[in-house]
């Protein structure tokens, strides 16, 4: 009896099947994609409507296999085959965080002149100029749209009033914006009263598509002390690191070869 590569759904419950190999090397829940076809009647209803790989306890019966089954993997070669066809669709690549940029600030002092609310000198600062270094392949994007300005205009027989709330773009100061659009959406409401009269609100948002580079910047504080003839020193070194994330190609054949050697341990 074999233990083969499967393609598999949750059961009805929602619950990985029973049937998959307890074996220490084996695998499950490897590479889901959809188990319906768009624009077509599901096949599958939920909680089984996505597909995964794993191995299998043993061989699918010939005279019958349960819904969670969908079908067996038999080779290395189609094994990759299928790998690709869901990676092409969702979109597989290789994300790589790279520590692209690095910079100090210190701050020296005695021991007293920290933490005054009234008094902020004795405290003397340097920065290092940043050290940067670049990552293989290409600085990820990522897509974001956001609602950046909303102004309500009121009309009433007395007068007009406008109200504007902006709310900026906020992303990583190390990151860069692109592909910048805007779009307005116009609502309009009408009421009516015997003491106001008839009031018009018009209500213009702006929401705003953007892309920018997928860096982040984190800081962190180390503190010691040094005293001296009773004076004690203080210094803290704030170290600001830039971290940047790099997408290369997926590796199909790699993962190919990772998934088929967990089977063949599990056959061996």
């Amino acid at each position: 009896m074999s233990q083969p590569v499967v393609k598999y759904t949750l059961t009805k419950q929602g619950r990985q099947p029973d049937w998959l190999s307890k074996h220490a090397d084996a695998f499950k829940g490897e590479h889901s994609t959809s188990a319906n076809k768009a624009g077509k009647i599901p096949r599958y209803d939920s909680p089984q409507d996505t597909i995964y790989l794993g191995i299998a306890s043993g061989d699918p019966d010939d005279d019958g296999t349960p819904d969670s089954y969908v079908g067996i993997i038999t080779t290395k070669a189609k094994l990759q085959e299928y790998i690709v066809s869901v990676g092409n669709e969702a979109g597989y690549k290789t994300v790589t965080a790279t520590v692209t940029g690095v910079s100090t600030e210190t701050t020296t002092g005695l021991s007293t002149a920290w933490g005054q609310t009234e008094y902020s000198g004795g405290l003397s600062t340097t920065t290092t100029a940043k050290h940067t270094t670049s990552g293989v392949g290409t600085v990820a994007t990522i897509s974001g749209s956001a609602v950046t300005k909303v102004v309500v205009v009121t009309d009433t027989p007395t007068g007009s009033t406008t109200t504007t709330t902006d709310t900026p773009i906020v992303v990583d100061a190390a990151s860069t914006l692109s592909g910048v659009s805007t779009s307005d959406s116009v609502g309009i409401v009408t009421t009516s009263d015997d003491i106001t009269g008839v009031t018009t609100t018009t209500t213009t948002t702006s929401t705003t598509s953007y892309t920018y580079t997928d860096v982040t910047t984190s800081r962190s504080t180390s503190t010691s002390s040094t005293t001296t003839d009773g004076v004690t020193t203080r210094t803290d070194t704030v170290t600001i690191t830039e971290t940047t994330n790099y997408e290369t190609s997926y590796d199909y054949a790699a993962e190919a070869t990772r998934l088929w050697d967990k089977y063949e341990a599990v056959n061996a």
